[in-house]
């Protein structure tokens, strides 16, 4: 039983659902982990290995089972910004709660990588909490600010939470919100969004 989940944790890092479907036959645990509390899953995810994933997922692998850096494979999406693999995990019921290290959800990361695609996908058919607000303080709106680069691609970022409904008045932890933010760091186009939005819901 030990050989057939060290067998497939392998082939889960390394992507080959065969292998996967393999040792799942010869009796692994599909939620087995590795020394850093890793699941098949999460290993598949951060590797961005849609078909062993899918595998996994159709056995029933826990999308919410987190390591030990309180990493799971639904949040490991928001980083990677995979809309595949978003779509492979959904039939396993995600908890969208579920919060990493920095106590934020997927929306967080991917916001503030500007994976567009992504964070569109994910505001449009899940039930995520646009307004969520992490550990640094920080909501998905004020990370694409204060962590993006202020291009296009963060632009969009802005706008797809403000168009969800997003406050754009929540501020951080010193009470800065993410137009005082944008203004600070020259983003013109954000900060134009951002000042529309405060007077739309005035």
């Amino acid at each position: 039983m030990r050989e057939a989940g060290r067998a497939l944790l392998k082939a889960a890092e390394d992507g080959d659902d065969k292998a996967v479907r393999a040792a799942l036959k010869a009796g692994a645990r599909v939620d087995t982990r590795d020394g850093k509390g890793r699941t098949p899953l999460l290993l598949a995810v951060l590797g961005d290995h849609v078909g062993a994933a899918r595998a996994l997922v159709e056995v029933g692998a826990d999308p919410d089972a987190q390591d030990e850096r309180e990493d799971s494979a639904w949040l490991v999406t928001g980083v990677t910004g995979s809309v595949e693999m978003a779509r492979v995990l959904t039939p396993a019921k995600p908890d969208y709660s579920v919060t990493n290290r920095f106590g934020g959800t997927s929306l967080i990361p991917a916001s503030e990588r500007g994976h567009v695609g992504y964070v569109r996908e994910v505001l449009r058919t899940t039930g995520i909490k646009v307004d969520h607000v992490n550990r640094l303080g920080w909501t998905a709106l004020l990370e694409a600010v204060i962590l993006g680069d202020g291009g296009r691609d963060h632009q969009k970022i802005v706008g797809l939470p403000l168009d969800a409904g997003a406050s754009p008045r929540i501020a951080d932890m010193e009470g800065v919100t993410p137009l005082r933010h944008a203004e600070q760091r020259g983003y013109d186009e954000i900060a134009k969004l951002l000042r529309e939005a405060e007077r739309d819901g005035d």
